[in-house]
């Protein structure tokens, strides 16, 4: 089998036993496809295609039920990226001490770091594409590294499926309340190692 088989294989999707919460369940339940690496790739294209269809009007408004800005949310994004990747760094290296939960809804009020939206895509962006890289350099047995996560338990592969579910979880209602509807996948004739340049070299950069 060679490395790239070997990869794919370590990212399959999860199997129940490798999380303890059911919310977590329930996110992945939503999230389609049958390796990490690629869904974790393909998604950069839609972020960048969506935040470049995005007005200011729309990134600054709140849409009725929800409590937050699509800027406040893109925000978050970019914050959980972060912090997912810093999980996996810990639990790919056999790190024992248990990963504390953290408050999403207290960063988003604190307000700390909205900044101009094409920034914020742009590092939303980054940070996946940094998170993909210690993802292909980890060694396969790493994939089934657990630890104790917000009190459960949880392995690796849970947290980059998760990664790709919550992006997923949170563009999906972008979508709905701005009712824009783009392409999740980039043209067949660009490559592979293309896909985020193509959408994020137009990500907005008129927007404040």
């Amino acid at each position: 089998m060679n490395q790239n088989s070997t990869r794919r294989l370590a990212s399959r999707r999860p199997t129940p036993e490798e999380w303890t919460f059911p919310y977590h369940g329930d996110l992945l339940a939503k999230q389609p496809g049958d390796c990490a690496l690629n869904v974790l790739e393909g998604q950069m294209y839609w972020l960048c295609e969506l935040a470049s269809h995005l007005s200011t009007e729309m990134i600054d408004k709140i849409h009725s039920p929800y409590t937050w800005t699509i800027r406040q949310v893109f925000e978050h994004g970019t914050d959980a990226e972060r912090i997912f990747g810093y999980r996996i760094l810990r639990l790919a290296a056999g790190d024992p001490t248990p990963l504390a939960a953290w408050d999403e809804n207290a960063y988003a009020a604190a307000r700390f770091g909205l900044g101009a939206f094409s920034n914020l895509v742009s590092e939303w962006s980054d940070l996946r594409k940094a998170n993909l890289r210690l993802l292909r350099r980890i060694e396969p047995r790493c994939w089934d590294h657990a630890g104790e996560m917000s009190g459960g338990r949880i392995t690796l592969r849970s947290v980059a499926w998760i990664t790709a579910a919550h992006l997923n979880h949170h563009l999906e209602i972008v979508q709905r309340r701005t009712g824009l509807d783009v392409d999740r996948c980039p043209p067949a004739s660009v490559p592979g190692n293309m896909v985020s340049d193509v959408a994020c070299s137009k990500d907005g950069s008129s927007h404040a």
